[in-house]
């Protein structure tokens, strides 16, 4: 993780599952629909199929009925242990910057650590509370991404 920028929300779970398993699970950002309570579906831009440094994807995202959507750029992979990317909407509006980190804690299970970055100033921050219905981003975060690990490690605690 950056040592220039502390999360503003982070919650992790510890999974029984190798490292190699959960990676395959949390890289694939086509499923994050599958895994994220607001995250609708993610959809690859500019000929890109899967993360690598670079690559950028639309997402599109849902809190009841308010939707909006916003384009991420993978900043780091550094399989199989760190994926992050930097979140915007529209030209040059940064929003944020998502990363999971795995750490292995022996060859049979993980500890899986999802955290964000808000880099939205506070007048973006009322705009986006309008568009999104969500007031306290933080607290709504961290539910998120404890449903999201939770999900994540129903998976690959089952996986073959």
């Amino acid at each position: 993780m950056s040592t220039s920028s502390t999360p503003t929300a982070s919650a992790s779970i510890e999974i029984e599952a190798p490292a190699d398993v959960v990676w395959k699970l949390v890289s694939d950002l086509s499923r994050m629909g599958e895994w994220s309570p607001e995250t609708v579906k993610v959809e690859w831009k500019g000929g890109a199929t899967a993360p690598a440094v670079g690559a950028s994807f639309k997402g599109s995202n849902q809190n009841g009925n308010k939707k909006w959507s916003t384009i991420g750029r993978i900043v780091e992979f550094a399989e199989p242990t760190d994926l992050a990317w930097e979140v915007t909407a529209g030209p040059g509006l940064k929003i944020a910057q998502w990363r999971y980190r795995i750490d292995e804690i022996d060859e049979r299970s993980c500890r899986l650590t999802e955290s964000t970055i808000d880099h939205r100033p506070s007048w973006m921050k009322y705009l986006g509370a309008l568009a999104s219905g969500v007031k306290e981003r933080a607290p709504h975060n961290i539910a998120g991404m404890e449903a999201t690990l939770a999900r994540i490690k129903e998976v690959a605690e089952f996986a073959p």
